[in-house]
């Protein structure tokens, strides 16, 4: 198969987005050119993105084989505005998340003025105007296609369900790429920790669907049960520090040995290989690259039984149902010392490396050229 031209539209170049773009255009046998858009006002990135990028894109000249862009645009406004100048130029999008499944938070001024459903039908749009639809996990595919109906039915007349199955035959899973491989250059030599007591690690956003309430409501609990243990607070910051974040600094103190972001991917890694126990809370994770990463790190996963996290783990003990589940599997890890030894999952995490995943989203691109 000869090499494509690929155009790739990012308008949230940023975080796991611009990692993701990075490394399919650095280990693709395509030719990827990435046109993007700093990672800041997502809301008017949906409106807006198309727009921009269809001038780029008709004032540059160029012609592809194929265009692949990102949910957080508006793709059926794209694809009008170039309808002209690229007429026979297939359209596919990558689902990073979508707006019918996210949760939103409640001090967001959108959802109280009734606007937030408007997201939702862009992704809706987006779907109906792409030739293909690729979802990073066979969880996010299905939680898209459940929701839609149900989404449809919101609105008082000409529903046009019947589209449903057109989205459905042209939608499929494409996990997501990651430089897993990155991380083993930092990995340690010695296979049992050489923590005096369990390091903790956070390594999400500090943001609503990431639950840290939750997160800290356990950790609270497991205080209690006399447990000793210190936190890694890692994770990207958008907006002001919450203030549970706050809180949970005061009443921490000490324990809090690393407290925000840490952008050198170097230093991110030496902090996942130097962890012991990765807990997560989010009420929303539609592949979940962060506990993927601390995983691979040998970190002991302890995950709700919810969202994509089985797709990754099978069916390994390592999932709860309650917080109060949570809890009983923190106390019996750390008393029991099973958290000294680097955990291994059953199935290799290095599926997801894009040494083994870029062959994948290379044949399924030329499927559709």
């Amino acid at each position: 198969m000869s090499p494509l031209r690929i155009c790739l539209l990012e308008p949230f170049y940023g975080g796991s987005h611009k990692r993701w773009a990075n490394g399919l255009a650095a280990h693709s046998q395509h030719q990827i050119e990435i046109l993007s858009l700093p990672d800041r006002h997502w809301k008017w990135r949906m409106h807006g993105a198309a727009v921009t990028f269809a001038n780029r894109l008709i004032d540059s000249g160029k012609s592809y084989d194929l265009i692949l862009a990102n949910d957080l645009m508006d793709v059926a406004v794209f694809a009008g505005l170039i309808r002209k100048s690229h007429p026979r130029t297939p359209i596919a999008t990558y689902f990073h998340e979508n707006q019918l499944c996210y949760p939103w938070s409640p001090r967001d001024k959108d959802v109280k003025q009734g606007r937030d459903l408007h997201y939702a039908f862009i992704n809706y749009t987006t779907a109906l105007a792409s030739d293909h639809l690729y979802f990073n996990s066979n969880y996010h595919k299905n939680a898209f296609s459940t929701a839609l109906p149900e989404f449809l039915s919101r609105y008082p007349d000409h529903q046009n369900k019947s589209t449903l199955h057109s989205i459905e035959e042209k939608s499929s899973t494409l996990h997501l790429g990651m430089e897993l491989k990155f991380f083993d250059a930092y990995r340690p030599h010695k296979k049992t920790s050489s923590n005096p007591r369990p390091l903790i690690i956070w390594n999400h956003r500090w943001e609503y669907d990431k639950n840290p309430i939750g997160f800290f409501r356990i950790i609270s609990a497991a205080l209690e049960e006399g447990l000793d243990f210190d936190l890694a607070l890692l994770g990207e910051r958008f907006e002001e520090e919450p203030p549970y974040f706050k809180k949970a600094k005061a009443q921490l103190g000490e324990r809090i040995i690393q407290y925000g972001s840490e952008p050198a991917l170097e230093k991110y890694a030496q902090w996942l290989w130097r962890a012991d126990i990765a807990l997560t809370t989010s009420v929303q994770d539609f592949f979940g690259a962060s506990i993927v990463e601390a995983a691979f790190c040998s970190c002991h996963p302890i995950l709700p039984n919810r969202l994509a996290y089985p797709e990754h783990f099978d069916k390994e003990p390592i999932f709860y149902n309650s917080e109060e589940d949570a809890v009983e599997m923190l106390v019996s890890l750390i008393k029991s010392g099973r958290w000294k030894q680097s955990f291994t999952p059953h199935r290799p995490l290095d599926r997801y490396d894009w040494a083994t995943l870029a062959p994948d989203y290379d044949q399924t691109f030329g499927r559709l050229v």
